[in-house]
């Protein structure tokens, strides 16, 4: 595939590639200098709970969460004796 670099020095991954790959806007991508005019571009891992805060969110079912119920809390924890 081809693209170009624009005047400010961006270059547009094609979205026929970003599709086949899942990428999306904002994502971080790595680039190296391979050799004279040759470059390397690498999807950076993505850390494996990215994006679970808004699956929770969107779950159909509400009021699903109950909290246990505790008979202890971390105010009841004593600071380490030394010596």
């Amino acid at each position: 595939m081809k693209t170009r670099m624009s005047s400010p020095g961006r270059i547009v991954l094609p979205a026929a590639m970003r599709h086949q790959d899942g990428i999306v806007a904002g994502e971080e991508l790595d680039i190296e200098r391979v050799g004279a005019g040759e470059y390397r571009l690498k999807r950076r891992a993505r850390p494996r709970t990215e994006g679970l805060v808004e699956l929770l969110l969107a779950c159909p079912v509400k009021d699903w969460f109950a909290p246990r119920e505790r008979d202890e809390t971390t105010d009841e924890i004593g600071a380490p004796r030394v010596g």
